[in-house]
């Protein structure tokens, strides 16, 4: 049974990161700031006179290996871990500036957002909360790789990868309407290969890669470990597509099935989901159980196992 409708949040009070970006390597400092109802989330490049990009499907530039965002030109590059963190623990209004073209990469997850929101807090706002209610199968495919959204309550994802080992195949089945995001999914950090390197770096990407930004593998297995989950690969798959999927300005009702995808699917999605105005509708009720910030409590540290 769907609960009473929950209203839309924004964080009690501004919240400041700082770190290198992980693909530039440039320094960047970033504030979050709390934002009206109605808002939504918007990006304010703070070096390049405040101008805004909104955190929306028609803002999507680059997405082979983070997701970026665009308008008029102007980059806002690897927004997708600090989207999912705030899709994932109910924040639906906040201006996030930067002083540069990437966001902080941080630990390589979404706990160090988490953590600053509990600090701080969720301020309550006075509009109702729309979902995008998901009234038809919407799919994409793409050789083996394959990613769909279906009818149904909650916000469930049941996410599969087959990467070489020491990963191998995975799956994972979560549901964001239970608190799943803080304690299972959160914590997990991005990854890479060691061999990969220099390919990714004459490609000018992952300049600012380090052993504390991300989990390095070489075919023999974890060279930084030890890992946060077992299958802490499949989960920061699943993070990236939430994050991913905030894009459609809005938390899904209806589940998602994901396997082999990644980001150019996860937008693809996004995008035709937005073009298709009978798969969906807004609603103001959810059928969900509990808000994450609700089971913060249970949230362990870093070295969650």
């Amino acid at each position: 049974m769907a609960l009473e409708a929950h209203f839309e949040q924004t964080i009690r009070s501004e919240i400041e990161f700082s770190g290198i970006g992980l693909h530039s390597g440039a320094p960047v400092l970033m504030r979050l700031v709390p934002a009206p109802a109605g808002s939504g989330i918007v990006f304010r490049r703070t070096d390049l006179d405040n101008f805004e990009i909104a955190a929306i499907g028609r803002n999507v530039a680059k997405v082979s290996y983070a997701t970026s965002l665009m308008r008029q030109s102007v980059l806002i590059s690897t927004t997708e871990h600090l989207l999912s963190a705030l899709i994932g623990f109910g924040v639906d209004n906040v201006i996030v500036e930067v002083d540069n073209l990437e966001v902080p990469i941080l630990d390589g997850s979404s706990l160090p957002y988490v953590q600053a929101f509990h600090s701080v807090g969720l301020k309550q706002q006075r509009r109702k909360r729309e979902y995008l209610k998901i009234l038809k199968e919407v799919e994409v495919r793409e050789g083996s790789k394959f990613i769909g959204v279906y009818p149904g309550s909650g916000y469930r994802i049941q996410y599969t990868i087959d990467f070489p080992q020491p990963i191998g195949y995975e799956t994972f089945r979560g549901d964001l309407a239970t608190g799943d995001y803080v304690k299972l999914i959160a914590p997990a950090r991005t990854f890479g290969f060691k061999e990969d390197e220099g390919m990714l770096r004459d490609m000018g990407l992952i300049r600012g890669v380090s052993d504390e930004s991300a989990i390095i593998l070489s075919r023999q297995g974890v060279v930084n470990g030890p890992l946060r989950f077992n299958d802490e690969f499949v989960r920061h798959k699943v993070l990236d597509l939430i994050g991913d999927l905030a894009l459609a300005g809005r938390r899904i009702q209806g589940h998602v099935v994901a396997e082999r995808a990644g980001h150019a699917m996860h937008t693809a999605l996004v995008q035709r989901l937005m073009r298709d105005r009978s798969a969906w509708e807004l609603a103001h009720g959810y059928d969900e159980v509990a808000e994450p910030a609700r089971v913060m409590g249970q949230l362990q540290p870093a070295t969650v196992s």
